[in-house]
């Protein structure tokens, strides 16, 4: 009989004797008492939302989007109307999530970008043609703002993508902005300049981000808003906007403007930056300025709505940022640390290339990081995304592993929509990332090998946000093989102890637990429900899982 046999029996197992004992993934669980939030240790589910869930079928054509594209490079029709429900259902808590990152919902490209095999729609959010609005096919604002409010009610925050950057391709449709954008030279990435003063790619107008020159409105801006019946008001607030800052109206602080309205109206509680390192590091300094003056402001007129008094968050991408090579970014010319920039953490691209790292390895590795380069700076792991084609596990054959090193690795966690079921990353007849980016696959019924899957991320991601000691603690090794840890953490009066067993054998196991817990103490193993007293310094175990999950019961 083969392990992932044995461990299918094992889940129905649980579930046959649940009424006996604990269950493994227990659908009401709630989070401890004072259990303190941290951005540092986080697990965030980042999702696109037009792959997520289609709530609303009358949203999904606007703007005669309807040429044919190629394959999944199109509208597919989820909305914020699905997160929201996803979220009510419990979905994300019963995941363990504390933030929930979505694409840009801004108005998007109405025109087909390329012909052929790279026919495309702004599906993606990341081809903006209005900061101000939301996009149609995504829902309206009044959808946003209840998608915040249901996550906030269930404690979870919520991060917007910001994009500066660029504007969308230009299209038939979809005029340049004339005087806000560079029109001479696509990037070459040889240095700094190369990454910078640039178009990202041919035709992807880079917005002149380090002028502080005025610029008018674009012509087709001004005339969207007339016909929409909002010019007055959009000029009454930006007229105010830059009143209020003394900022000049330069291209990136009317984005910047635009950008913050999300935090005032909704109360969002972070932006992820896209595309950072092609774009001025002051510039970011400067936005996150104006994103703490919109939370202050967002906080002050609903403190009823406030969850904590976490700052506002901001996670950059820099694209091929590596931890391991320290907390600058090097540009070949120039070194840029983004700490010293707004950044409250980055993407961090290096875990998903720990494929042949054992975990001890990799989890020794990361406590290192954050003794040194990384003890007041946070960093995002991920291990499949939106962008990125050499993920850890591309033809989703690790994905118990997957989970393990992802959610048990030190810092903040970025769960790829679908991580949890091995959505597939390959799909036949895609160009490009679009092999990324496939509709989110709700068929769990009756698949036994998703189901025992999904319940494994659960167990790992409750028990993850339940102990701040697995994403901000001190790692330590106690047995290497099988492999045996402890994590502890100490804040502001908060403390916490929790040992992992990996690599176990199925059946009985003799866990040494005398480094954190006390002789005749009761340890619960969160992975099977079971609870035993310590003995003799061990705590053992009889389960048919190969891992313990062990807290102070």
């Amino acid at each position: 009989m083969n392990h992932k046999l044995i461990y299918i029996l094992g889940i129905l197992l649980l579930l046959q004797t649940s009424c006996k004992k604990k269950e493994l993934i227990s659908d009401g669980v709630s989070l401890p008492e004072k259990v303190p939030f941290s951005w540092k240790s986080a697990t965030v589910y980042f999702l696109l939302t037009d792959r997520f869930y289609n709530a609303d079928t009358t949203n999904d054509v606007h703007f005669n989007r309807t040429k044919p594209t190629a394959t999944l490079r199109g509208f597919e029709g989820g909305d914020l109307k699905g997160i929201t429900q996803k979220i009510n259902e419990g979905y994300f808590t019963d995941l363990g999530i504390d933030a929930i990152w979505i694409n840009p919902v801004v108005e998007q490209n109405h025109g087909l970008v390329d012909e052929g095999t790279g026919a495309t729609y702004g599906f993606h959010g990341y081809w903006i043609q209005d900061w101000t609005a939301v996009d149609p096919n995504y829902g309206i604002r009044a959808d946003l703002k209840e998608m915040v409010a249901a996550a906030h009610a269930k404690g979870i925050r919520v991060l917007l993508d910001a994009v500066i950057n660029h504007t969308g391709p230009v299209t038939v449709k979809d005029p340049i902005w004339k005087g806000w954008v560079r029109e001479d030279k696509v990037c070459d990435f040889k240095d700094y300049a190369g990454n910078t003063s640039c178009d990202l790619v041919k035709n992807l107008p880079d917005i002149i981000t380090d002028s502080n020159e005025a610029v008018e409105l674009p012509k087709q801006l001004v005339e969207k808003w007339k016909k929409e019946g909002r010019y007055e008001q959009e000029i009454k607030e930006l007229n105010a906007f830059f009143e209020a800052t003394g900022y000049p109206k330069a291209p990136r602080f009317y984005i910047m403007k635009w950008l913050a309205d999300y935090i005032e109206d909704y109360g969002i509680d972070g932006y992820r930056c896209d595309t950072v390192k092609h774009t001025e590091p002051e510039v970011w300094g400067e936005f996150k300025k104006v994103c703490d003056r919109a939370f202050s402001n967002w906080k002050s007129k609903n403190p009823e709505k406030v969850l904590d008094d976490a700052k506002f968050y901001l996670v950059g991408e820099v694209y091929h940022y590596y931890a391991n090579n320290g907390i600058a970014y090097d540009y070949g010319d120039k070194k840029v640390d983004y700490s010293k920039h707004g950044f409250d953490a980055l993407i961090n691209f290096d875990l998903k290339n720990q494929r042949a790292t054992s975990y001890q390895e990799t989890f020794e590795r990361y406590q290192k990081l954050f003794e040194e380069d990384f003890k007041n700076f946070g960093l995002l792991n991920y291990l499949s995304s939106h962008d990125d084609q050499q993920p850890f596990d591309m033809k989703r054959e690790k994905s118990f592993e997957t989970a393990n090193k992802l959610l048990l690795t030190k810092g903040a966690a970025q769960i790829y929509y679908g991580d949890e079921i091995a959505r597939p990353l390959i799909i036949e007849g895609t160009v490009g990332d679009a092999t990324l980016r496939s509709n989110m696959d709700w068929s769990v019924e009756g698949n036994t090998d998703r189901k025992a899957l999904i319940k494994h991320w659960s167990a790992l991601g409750k028990f993850r946000r339940n102990h701040p000691a697995i994403g901000r603690g001190d790692h330590k090794t106690i047995t290497a093989e099988p492999f045996v840890f402890s994590r502890t953490f100490e804040e502001s009066g908060f403390s916490d102890q929790v040992i992992v067993g990996m690599n176990l054998p199925r059946g009985k196991k003799e866990i040494p637990v005398a480094t954190i817990f006390k002789e005749g103490e009761k340890v619960l193993d969160t992975y099977s429900g079971i609870g035993v007293l310590v003995k003799g310094g061990k705590a053992i175990f009889d389960t048919p899982f190969n891992m313990v999950l062990l807290e102070k019961k």
